[in-house]
């Protein structure tokens, strides 16, 4: 057998994506002893570590293929019989999609993301069906009517957590008091939770569900370290609730499974309004979750006939952006020419988006996910929309008479500028989206993000009301900036100076003027203030600065407040 025959080609590329699932589970499972240690730095650098993972594992299969074809060609026999070689290969394997996956990774970067389709890649998957929904593979259960406490504390199994429970039995307590309401009026006599524990930041998360003659709820115990031990912090016992947490804004999952697909299927019962993009996505598998959307957007297109056009909102002046109305997702693509102000280049923001796909976005910035070389088909498109990507990115966009390929875009979700909903929100609305909006930028802050461009068009508001910040070439770095109050002016010339009398730095960010064009008017003022009037001071940030150089670790909760147990005590600590 010749090293460039296809079935030692196949071979290869599986062994490469087998080392590569075996060294994400490692890092993966490593998740359990960063909670028991309260080693949230090391947590954080894991994360990132593993995000950085497969990009190195297909680099280093390419190369080794490179090493072995010597002048690699797309021949279309050779990697269909490939192909199929590696199809068979897959058969029974625990992690066939998202072998697939590393599959045409390796390929297109084998040959730059050219000649791709269905002869030589798993356009469309090779895997006759999903992962079935088998939760006594996954999952224990127990039946709650003789001692419904007893059973709930079997299937925590508290000893696996590596530290005491400060007070589990009355947690306990208090967890039945929230769930048999509920489990009364459904007739749920059953407590089912995964095997698996969900790591992420400073929790760890129990998943599972509630069961009955009539259905089912979905379940998730959050759990968190305090000074005198561990303790469960929250019931959440709804798919909304539970959506939030697994949110496209949020770090990915930490979870020790070899068998993702079959935990995606789980999931995927618990929170039927997420795709199956999302869910892979959420446990850090997002480059499979980028095939599950390249797949399911294909799918769309051929059951719908809307046109893609230029998404709503004012126009961003370094991105151009465009939707198609009947899919919840936008695509943006980096202009070839900023207008000033904007001194970043092509690569500044790339740079930027790459920081936020590696960073602890906080449920405050949304994950996207980038491509090259998509294609479009070009009937499609309205005449306004090729219009503009020709004139602002003619670059990135190549046309054919039947495709529009956009050479780099990113997608992500489509969310409701801030700016429009404030346009036509009551007073109540804004007094919400205000709060919101401001929650948003401490707790970017919190974790060392300044957003930069702090205006409404750049935040947008998600199908559960949250405001999450979209828009990132201009964020840095709390570290990188030196907030100051405007000093004093001396004299009468100063006061009417128009430019500023005094030296301005690079790095300087001056919060008082923040009001100036954010609280115009009376009605967001009169939502601001009350609740974040200290974003107007350098006071106020100097001291977030000051604890983000102190590696202060915040404590942001990814569910609601009414959800956690101890509510009594939480509202009067606020």
């Amino acid at each position: 057998m010749t090293a460039s025959a296809p079935s030692h080609l196949a071979y290869q590329i599986l062994a490469g994506f087998d080392k590569h699932f075996r060294l994400f589970m490692r890092i993966s499972r490593g998740a359990k002893e960063h909670f028991i240690q309260q080693h949230w730095l090391a947590a954080d650098a894991a994360q990132k570590e593993r995000i950085s993972l497969y990009s190195q594992q297909v680099g280093l299969q390419t190369q080794r293929l490179i090493e072995q074809l010597d002048k690699p060609v797309i021949s279309t026999e050779l990697w269909q019989e490939t192909k199929q070689a590696y199809s068979k290969l897959l058969l029974g394997h625990p992690q066939a999609e998202m072998a697939e996956t590393f599959f045409n990774s390796v390929f297109s970067r084998l040959f730059r993301h050219r000649g791709l389709d269905d002869q030589h890649l798993f356009l469309h998957t090779s895997v006759r069906s999903r992962q079935p929904f088998q939760p006594e593979k996954l999952s224990k259960y127990r039946f709650t009517d003789t001692d419904a406490k007893q059973a709930l504390l079997e299937l925590i199994n508290p000893r696996r957590f590596g530290r005491p429970f400060a007070d589990l039995d009355g947690d306990l307590t208090l967890v039945l008091q929230r769930l048999q309401p509920l489990m009364q009026a459904q007739h749920y006599n059953r407590i089912e939770l995964l095997n698996c524990i969900f790591y992420r930041n400073k929790g760890a998360y129990l998943v599972g569900r509630l069961i009955g003659a009539r259905g089912f709820a979905p379940l998730l115990l959050p759990i968190r370290h305090s000074d005198n031990g561990l303790y469960i912090d929250a019931v959440l016992d709804n798919a909304d609730d539970l959506s939030v947490v697994f949110s496209f804004t949020r770090a990915y999952f930490m979870v020790d499974t070899n068998a993702p697909g079959m935990l995606v299927s789980y999931l995927k019962q618990l929170m039927p309004n997420k795709s199956w993009a999302e869910l892979y996505t959420a446990l850090g598998l997002q480059k499979h979750g980028k095939t599950e959307f390249y797949r399911s957007f294909l799918h769309h297109l051929d059951h719908s006939t809307d046109c893609f056009d230029i998404a709503p909102g004012i126009k961003g002046m370094v991105m151009s952006v465009f939707t198609l109305p009947s899919l919840p997702m936008v695509f943006k693509i980096i202009k070839d020419e900023f207008a000033p102000p904007k001194e970043v280049t092509k690569a500044d923001v790339k740079a930027k988006y790459d920081l936020v796909k590696r960073h602890d976005r906080v449920g405050r910035m949304a994950d996207t996910q980038e491509y090259s070389n998509f294609v479009f088909p070009r009937d499609r498109f309205s005449a306004e929309l090729l219009q503009e990507l020709q004139q602002v990115a003619p670059s990135e966009v190549e046309l054919t008479e039947q495709q529009v390929i956009i050479r780099h875009l990113y997608v992500e979700r489509r969310m409701v500028p801030l700016n429009m909903f404030l346009d036509g929100a009551t007073q109540a609305q804004i007094d919400h989206a205000i709060f919101e909006y401001g929650l948003a930028i401490k707790q970017l802050a919190s974790v060392n993000i300044f957003p930069g461009d702090m205006l409404f068009k750049n935040f947008g508001l998600t199908r559960h009301n949250r405001v999450v910040f979209y828009d990132y070439d201009e964020i840095s770095y709390m570290t990188e900036c030196n907030f100051r109050t405007i000093p004093k002016a001396q004299n009468h010339e100063q006061e009417l100076a128009a430019e500023p009398w005094f030296s301005i730095g690079p790095h300087d960010v001056f919060p008082e003027e923040f009001g100036h064009f954010l609280l115009a008017r009376p009605s967001i003022r009169q939502a601001f203030m009350p609740h974040h009037q200290d974003l107007l001071t350098a006071d106020y940030w100097q001291q977030v600065k000051d604890n983000v150089n102190a590696a202060q670790i915040p404590d942001i909760y990814p569910y609601r407040v009414e959800c956690r147990l101890r509510l009594e005590k939480v509202l009067a600590g606020s």
